[in-house]
């Protein structure tokens, strides 16, 4: 396996797309062991495919990109700014809790990341905030949203690791909010020291609120709709995608009436390019993983940990510090498709739980889109913004330093994340 990752780290420098450094680094597997057929190379793509629960991948993908054309993107900024526009700092708490409101809309950072440096990038530039500032607010609020379910993250995390999708999306609510108080936090004092005023003069009403709600109403029951239907047993994870989808839909073409033939033909196209990219990167994972149970990678890992540590929480400090480092030059989703079936086992081997696991796994990876030097949310943000990459790096230690103290109390404390699923599903 080393000659194989040797391989993969020299196609992504070459770059190579992800997809066809995964495929052909792979086959080496293959071609060093003569005695494993070749024909199983073609034959594991195809397995690869054949699991329903992956269906949830594409349909939640295509719900967001629906739910994004639907109107609600307008009605949630509203909401924010409703909500904390008044505050220090105002229109970059508006940030902060509009990822946190668009988490059960686009369920993707990158997505989140671009739309939120086009809408609100002026503004805050309207208003005296510096572009590196603006763009670190924007990224580091983004995470919120691929952590609130329906995330594609978690998604694909709990589809390759067998770990209940219905308990990730009950932590990935918790670890979401959790994640928006302390970026509010962050902004509040930051925007005290550097005199950044309020976007509204005074608070707004509780009418106002109270319409916004309305009309922002079946967007937020999203998540709640989807925890609840899994909950009760009345869709699978696949199934609960196939809602998401005709949810949007009826929302779109009957609630805001803002979803036409046109858009949706644009939404399926742009949706089949992103979906395509991910299952394409999946059916080749099952070529690269091949080797990884054959060669014991998970037992040699937990081995070399032992002798490192056998403390749980200095193992996922480890785990975390590793993730951060190859999240620095791979993509989240690609991370999480090669490494869950190597990390998972070796966390379970000390205690950790699955599933809070697989929040922490989440959060750290996706931090991979907003740093040098492959991050492709920070170049969309940069280059909205037209900022300085300098700028934007050093904007970032404050908002980094709240990533980590959040993660690090999660350690601390895992039953914070882990007490909505624990209730629900017992």
């Amino acid at each position: 396996m080393i000659l194989v990752m040797i391989t993969f780290l020299l196609l992504l420098l070459i770059r190579m797309p992800v997809g066809f450094a995964i495929g052909i680094s792979g086959t080496v597997f293959f071609l060093q062991n003569a005695e494993l057929p070749l024909t199983t190379i073609v034959q594991l793509p195809i397995s690869q495919t054949q699991n329903v629960t992956l269906l949830a991948v594409p349909l939640f993908i295509f719900a967001g990109s629906l739910m994004n054309a639907s109107g609600i993107t307008s009605r949630l900024i509203k909401l924010a700014m409703l909500l904390t526009g008044h505050m220090r700092g105002g229109l970059a708490q508006v940030s902060v809790v509009l990822s946190t409101l668009m988490g059960g809309v686009s369920g993707s950072s990158n997505a989140d990341a671009a739309m939120q440096a086009r809408v609100l990038g002026p503004e805050l530039e309207k208003q005296g905030y510096p572009k590196g500032y603006s763009g670190s607010v924007i990224g580091y609020s983004s995470l919120i949203a691929s952590t609130i379910p329906p995330g594609v993250g978690l998604i694909l995390y709990g589809t390759i690791g067998e770990v209940s999708i219905g308990r990730l999306f009950a932590a990935g609510i918790v670890a979401g909010f959790l994640m928006m108080i302390f970026l509010m936090v962050t902004v509040a004092i930051t925007s005290k020291l550097r005199g950044f005023q309020p976007a509204r003069e005074k608070r707004a009403s509780f009418i106002e609120i109270l319409v916004s709600l309305k009309e922002t109403i079946w967007a937020l029951l999203f998540p709640v709709m989807l925890l609840i239907g899994l909950r009760l047993g009345l869709f699978t994870a696949s199934e609960i995608g196939a809602f998401a989808c005709v949810y949007a839909l009826f929302v779109g073409f009957f609630i805001y009436k803002e979803l036409t033939i046109k858009t949706l033909v644009k939404t399926l196209k742009e949706s089949i390019v992103t979906i395509g990219a991910i299952m394409y990167m999946i059916t080749m994972s099952g070529v690269f993983g091949y080797g990884i149970p054959l060669e014991r990678i998970p037992q040699k890992m937990t081995a070399f940990v032992s002798e490192i540590t056998s403390q749980p929480g200095m193992v996922l400090i480890l785990v975390i510090l590793f993730l951060l480092l190859f999240g620095m030059v791979m993509e989240g989703s690609v991370l999480i498709i090669l490494l869950t079936p190597i990390l998972l086992p070796l966390v379970s081997g000390f205690g950790v739980d699955p599933v809070f696991f697989g929040v922490i796994m989440s959060i750290v990876v996706t931090m991979g889109i907003l740093t040098p030097p492959v991050g492709i949310a920070m170049y969309t943000i940069c280059g909205i913004l037209k900022c300085k990459m300098q700028d934007y790096l050093k904007e970032n230690v404050p908002f980094v330093i709240t990533i980590f103290v959040l993660i690090a109390v999660l350690i601390a404390v895992p039953d914070l994340v882990l007490f909505l699923p624990k209730w629900l599903y017992g």
